[in-house]
């Protein structure tokens, strides 16, 4: 391998990705801040490999490397897919994946955490915990992961087994766990005694209000008691979908909007007069509650228009872009950032609910519990 070579196209490629990362100004987003520093410290590093690492390196595979860990490590959505992840990427994008029923969400260098277990999934009766570090995933290491090649590891065409290596307090355990087709609806309905039921809402994107307004609205209209509006487990959708959900209950000339590099990309109002203006509200939400889901939450609550039982959400409302490259990779980015209409961003700081429950048990009894006297209330 000719070593001038390896610092040559190591040093062009990552100078193009260096100098728009330096430009990014998103809130809350790491940046690259002193260009010459780092293109000295990247020549330096990269002398060291050339000169006294053992191996000689394919410099397109070590500059791979770079791209991941520089976009891997912006935020927790945005991530750097190879080829065979993109492919997989799009092929899941069409729905064509099964899944164990488990929610994670990591940081750059740390193991994924579990934050969500969807009920009675093959991922709850395999008996992973809320807590549990995934250290290995299919026997690869996840620290160098991004969020989304984490949730592509886990999800598969097939219904062959995952295998999963966790850590959990000062135990390691080696499990598998089943795939299968789990949430195919986006929500569903279940009556409640007392209550003018509960929704649950999976997946806030298409079909969703289609179905609540078409299916699902007959029946609601003709109840006057509390809804219980549960997305504990909901961390996929669009925002228009949770704007239309929002309008569902609240007519507001601004909810809120899409702030890119500082300034106001996309508004989102609610005009339309609601389907159930009057119906109380609680809204159920976890650290699984994500993105959109987080929206619908923060707005009915700012709004007095319901009450959040749960726990603290992620912040993780933000938009997020897909650009395929040339050679069959693709980069995940962040690109805004969603903001209450008095300005609050919701990114990094999430919801915080009226009523807590206790973050060792997070299913439906102790939810309901919590929620007793809003359920009752007159």
């Amino acid at each position: 391998m000719n070593k001038k070579k390896f610092l040559f196209v190591c040093v062009i490629l990552l100078a193009p990705l260096l100098f728009l990362v330096e430009k990014s100004s998103i809130r809350g987003i790491s940046v690259i801040s002193s260009p010459p520093k780092n293109f000295y410290l990247l020549e330096t590093v990269l002398r060291y490999i050339r000169n006294d690492y053992i191996e000689e390196l394919d410099p397109l595979k070590t500059v791979e490397g770079s791209f991941k860990g520089l976009v891997n490590s912006l935020d927790s959505f945005s991530g750097y897919l190879d080829k065979e992840n993109t492919a997989r990427y799009l092929e899941q994008k069409e729905g064509l994946y099964k899944e164990p029923g488990l929610i994670l969400f990591k940081k750059y260098g740390s193991f994924p955490v579990v934050v969500g277990l969807v009920e009675d999934s093959p991922a709850e009766k395999a008996g992973l915990m809320l807590g549990d570090a995934v250290t290995e995933i299919s026997r690869l290491s996840t620290p160098p992961m991004s969020l989304a090649e984490v949730n592509l590891s886990i999800r598969s065409k097939g219904e062959e087994p995952l295998e999963l290596k966790i850590l959990r307090e000062d135990e390691t355990l080696e499990m598998k766990v089943e795939r299968t087709s789990l949430l195919t609806e986006p929500l569903t309905y279940s009556p409640l005694e007392g209550t003018s039921g509960i929704l649950r809402i999976s997946r806030l994107a298409p079909p969703c209000l289609t179905i609540l307004k078409t299916k699902l609205l007959p029946t609601l209209v003709q109840k006057k008691k509390t809804l219980v509006l549960d997305m504990r487990t909901c961390q996929e959708g669009t925002f228009e979908e949770a704007r239309q959900l929002v309008n569902f209950f609240l007519k507001a000339e601004l909810i809120g909007y899409l702030e890119k590099k500082g300034e106001k990309s996309e508004i989102f109002s609610s005009l339309e007069e609601p389907a159930l203006p009057d119906i109380p509200l609680v809204v159920w939400v976890s650290q699984a509650t994500l993105g959109p889901a987080e929206v619908v939450a923060a707005v009915l609550k700012k709004n007095n228009r319901a009450k959040v039982v749960g726990l603290p959400t992620l912040g993780l409302a933000a938009k997020n872009e897909f650009f395929m490259l040339k050679d069959g990779t693709s980069v995940l980015l962040t690109s805004a950032i969603f903001c209450l209409d008095s300005g609050v961003k919701l990114w990094g700081q999430g919801v915080e609910p009226d009523i807590q429950v206790d973050a060792k048990d997070l299913s439906s009894n102790s939810y309901l519990k919590k929620s007793q006297n809003l359920i009752s209330a007159p």
